[in-house]
């Protein structure tokens, strides 16, 4: 997972991608295990974590908000 330092969401959030292919059945617990283990963050900093499939043409994102986890 490497961060995107030039590159955040409005507000100053920072971005991070998972350059390895990712499982796109996992939801929120994958997910958030993969954010923990390879980067060592939590996912409840407020950044945004975005993640690729094997193929490399969509793209899965993580987000913390206010009420909890958003999986797009």
């Amino acid at each position: 997972m490497i961060g995107l330092p030039d590159y955040k969401v409005s507000g100053g959030t920072p971005i991070y991608l998972c350059t390895d292919p990712v499982d796109f059945r996992k939801g929120f617990d994958g997910l958030t295990g993969i954010v923990t283990t390879s980067l060592g963050k939590s996912v409840s900093d407020g950044s945004l974590f975005l993640f690729v499939n094997r193929k490399r043409d969509r793209i899965k994102a993580l987000w913390w908000e206010t009420g909890g986890l958003t999986l797009w």
